[in-house]
């Protein structure tokens, strides 16, 4: 193809980066000029091929895990369609062979995970979600392809749940938004691959490991005692009510259900009794059977008692004080698995901030947290800096009931406060100074919910009960002392000496974590249980409950704040106070 004149004269121009001499351009152009032969336009790219469909592998188990696969049937309750495409691809690099299952037996690996999900209550997770399925004694490749995956995605799903996975807290509040950090399905297989025999210890090994959570744990199996021994259901004829001297065609059943003499024992004073008395014995172990299932212990064969008898196998509802252990130890899997050495843990409903450095609480200080209508969120943050003699901007939220006002205002100064303005919009700006509602330092952890550590004026707050005055951030009584403890190269004295001398950014060498948590019950230095009254209401949607893993001792509403510390303006201190 032949391309015209003026084009390659334009071209020329624009390669050369601005018009070459008259002589040399008309040099360049006459041998363009020179008729070519017509060039092909280069051919587009061919379309990469696409992805080979996966191939039905051809031995027996291969090909009935694979068509397990192709069958829409759930694997188990709650696994999702994400789990499930993540156990497939786990088992397509592995052409599909069976996990779990050799010889059509079960693998010491299986054992083990069966074992480790069978106690899940153990750790405050309901056995019932984590099914281990049944093999018979010489399944088919079909039966031992759906065994193998239903082992799997009961391992899955316990993995996701002990690293706190089991609840939708967005839908709780948006106030709760901590960073959990869930395990991919096909991960998960892979490491218990990798255990083998100890395969149920790396399961285990998803549930936290801080000493918190693990005080819990023992406060809850102390609570529970010794596990009670396994019984088959028993579903006894309709009756009345039993109670000791009483005689019922029920008792020999119960007799034999709970491995009791066929009959009352003999005494000095009498033979023996008839089978079907109910005697002090039967009682006894009645009572016993009703404690374990979270009954009254008092004997007496009622209906609830014959319920729970036909359902023997169904795991007992925790009582008050186990549910509230359980509530916090599912609390926990919200936090970083690993705390480390260096850290700031702030419990809402106990009002106390604590510092731990190297492993050690270096400092605790009582804190002023957020009002019902502007709660205190719960996350983890980094802390990257302080500042001395900060600047406070009211927050939007009050701003905008005073907007009408400042719209037509035109001076420099609103009732001690800077009017500054930025690209049409307004806002307020406490300067530096005692009465400063920052007070005289506040520590930057940035988030979503624009919340941080801060000094306050208010000090005679600090001595109420019930500390909930704030906008969301967290009030640090004696915030000096807290500086001494996160700024390695500054001491309390030393920085109070900049007060008054302008504002001051002091950034940390090295971030530290803050975690804003909500702990009812916790276990202290002394291992001694104490309980939070939680004056500080829970952080939900106004009306709504928490759900039934959560303990009700909380109710109300939460706000959503999504401004960041890194704006300008009314926005770059968020709620402030």
């Amino acid at each position: 193809m032949r391309v015209p004149r003026s084009s390659l004269i334009a071209l020329a121009a624009l390669l050369g980066g601005t018009l070459a001499p008259a002589g040399s351009l008309r040099a360049a152009t006459a041998a363009l000029d020179q008729p070519a032969t017509d060039v092909p336009a280069p051919a587009e790219p061919a379309p990469a091929p696409a992805a080979a469909a996966p191939v039905a592998p051809t031995d027996p188990l291969g090909a009935a895990i694979f068509a397990r696969f192709a069958d829409a049937a759930p694997l188990l309750l709650r696994l999702t369609g994400k789990d499930r495409d993540a156990i497939r691809s786990f088992y397509e690099a592995r052409s599909f062979k069976p996990l779990w299952i050799s010889g059509g037996a079960w693998t010491d690996a299986a054992k083990a995970v069966s074992a480790r999900l069978a106690a899940a209550a153990e750790d405050g997770l309901d056995p019932r979600a984590y099914t281990v399925p049944a093999l018979a004694d010489k399944p088919d490749e079909k039966a031992v392809a759906d065994a193998d995956l239903r082992l799997s995605a009961a391992a899955v799903l316990y993995a996701r749940d002990a690293r706190g996975g089991r609840i939708n807290l967005a839908s709780i509040s948006r106030l709760i938004t901590p960073h959990l950090d869930l395990p991919a399905g096909n991960d998960v297989l892979a490491k218990l691959d990798e255990a083998g025999a100890k395969a149920g210890e790396a399961l285990q090994a998803y549930n936290p490991a801080t000493p918190g959570y693990l005080a819990l744990k023992a406060r809850l199996a102390s609570l529970r005692g010794p596990a009670p021994t396994a019984v088959k259901p028993l579903r006894l004829p309709a009756g009345p009510a039993l109670r000791v001297g009483m005689r019922d065609a029920r008792v020999p059943l119960l007799r034999t259900h709970f491995n009791l003499e066929s009959r009352p024992a003999a005494t000095l004073d009498k033979g023996p009794g008839e089978p079907e008395e109910y005697d002090s014995v039967v009682a006894d172990a009645v009572a016993k059977f009703q404690r374990g299932r979270g009954l009254p212990g008092n004997g007496v064969l009622n209906v609830q008692t014959v319920l729970a008898l036909a359902d023997a196998g169904r795991t007992a509802r925790p009582t008050g004080g186990e549910a509230e252990l359980i509530v916090n130890m599912e609390r926990w899997r919200w936090l970083p698995g690993d705390l480390g050495p260096d850290y700031i843990l702030v419990n809402v409903p106990e009002y106390r901030l604590r510092a731990y450095r190297g492993g050690v609480m270096r400092d605790e200080a009582r804190v002023i947290v957020g009002k019902p209508e502007s709660r205190t969120p719960l996350f983890s943050g980094m802390m990257e800096y302080a500042v001395v003699n900060p600047s406070w901007y009211v927050p939007p939220s009050i701003l905008k009931t005073m907007a009408p006002k400042l719209a037509g205002y035109g001076g420099k100064t609103w009732g001690g406060y800077e009017v500054v303005r930025r690209g049409g919009h307004i806002s307020l700006r406490q300067p530096p100074g005692e009465r400063n509602a920052l007070g005289f330092i506040k520590f930057m952890f940035p988030n979503q919910h624009a919340v941080y550590l801060h000094d306050t004026p208010n000090r005679s707050l600090f001595s109420a009960a019930k500390r909930d005055f704030s906008h969301g951030c967290v009030r640090v009584d004696d915030p000096f002392r807290l500086a001494d403890a996160v700024l390695p190269n500054w001491s309390a004295d030393r920085l109070k000496k900049l007060i008054g001398k302008g504002e001051r950014t002091i950034r940390l060498p090295e971030k530290l974590p803050v975690h804003l948590a909500y702990f009812t019950a916790f276990v202290d230095d002394v291992t001694f249980l104490k309980a939070a009254r939680a004056r500080q209401p829970w952080p939900g949607r106004r009306g709504r409950r928490p759900p039934r893993i959560l303990k009700r001792d909380c109710r109300g509403s939460g706000r959503s704040a999504t401004q960041d510390h890194r704006a300008t303006g009314a926005d770059a201190h968020g709620r402030g106070s």
